[in-house]
């Protein structure tokens, strides 16, 4: 009868472990997919804002491989992601669009070509705003005064790609810090609860004798080892619905660089320990404080 009751026992501390690590696992997927959401538009902002272009215009009597030194130079600059000489053919061929040939757009423009030589350059992420871009406005015609005639770009593009990437990662952040509130709320909960079973057990290690920290240790313990295996199951489980995810949707795809992968991971797994040892020390102190008789209210 004895080893039954045992048997039985030890059944239900493993449910209850089991149904813990799941509830967790569950809350920190969430949190990872609104986490995943900010990555991810980080990731494409970045593409999207070094994909902004802004023409050089040089002076008339600049010949093509005066310009192809100057692009060869200014490559060199860490300010620029990209950048690249467009002659007056390739630009007229842009210019026309597609179906329009070059001899179609010569003869509309009377035989001559009147589009000079340029250099197109991209920005790197940091300067992608009109701070940035006056200040490398500023230094090609400080570096070269004589040769470049204009640096011209959109104000009002690059004005509302930083607005509408700010407002989108604000609103992500706003429902991940209101997730993470929920979150908490929740695992304190579930925690508390696998506790409850355990009250007896905490109150006859105190009554023995044992001292707080003497009886927070194994529950601590536990408890870090539940928001790892927490973060690890949550993490797979994001992995699993982002890659499946690329193979069924053709429109977009989810993609994160090693920078962005890392972050993610070591989040929910900091995440995961935190609440879980955090939601265990104020359950433990609770059952420390209360009475005997008070255990069986």
């Amino acid at each position: 009868m004895a080893k039954n009751i045992d048997k039985y026992s030890k059944r239900g501390i493993r449910t209850s472990y089991v149904s813990t690590v799941i509830g967790i696992s569950l809350v920190l997927f969430m949190i990872g997919l609104i986490l995943g959401g900010v990555l991810g538009i980080s990731e494409f902002e970045k593409q999207v804002k070094e994909s902004i272009r802004a023409d050089i215009f040089f002076n008339p009597e600049m010949n093509e491989a005066d310009i192809k030194l100057i692009e060869i130079e200014i490559k060199q600059w860490p300010e620029f992601s990209d950048v690249y000489f467009v002659s007056p053919e390739i630009a007229m061929e842009e210019f026309g669009g597609v179906g329009t040939s070059k001899e179609e757009m010569l003869e509309i423009l009377d035989g001559e070509n009147p589009i000079p030589p340029t250099i197109v350059f991209s920005p790197v992420e940091k300067l992608a705003n009109k701070k940035g871009m006056d200040l490398i406005k500023e230094k090609l015609m400080e570096s070269f005064s004589e040769e470049i005639e204009e640096v011209s770009y959109d104000e009002n593009s690059i004005k509302d790609v930083n607005m509408g990437f700010q407002q989108f990662i604000y609103l992500l952040l706003g429902v991940a810090i209101l997730l993470v509130i929920i979150a908490v709320a929740m695992i304190n909960n579930t925690i508390r609860l696998a506790l409850y079973s355990k009250r007896f057990t905490i109150k006859t290690m105190q009554l023995v004798g044992a001292k707080g920290s003497f009886i927070r240790q194994p529950f601590l313990l536990q408890a870090v080892l539940q928001g790892v295996i927490s973060a690890i199951v949550g993490m797979f489980i994001l992995v699993s619905v982002f890659y499946a995810s690329n193979n069924v949707f053709d429109t977009f795809e989810i993609t994160f660089s090693q920078g962005s992968f890392i972050i993610l991971a070591s989040s929910l797994l900091g995440l995961g320990i935190f609440i879980t040892v955090l939601s265990t020390w104020f359950a433990l102190n609770k059952y420390l404080r209360m009475s005997l008789d008070d255990l069986y209210s």
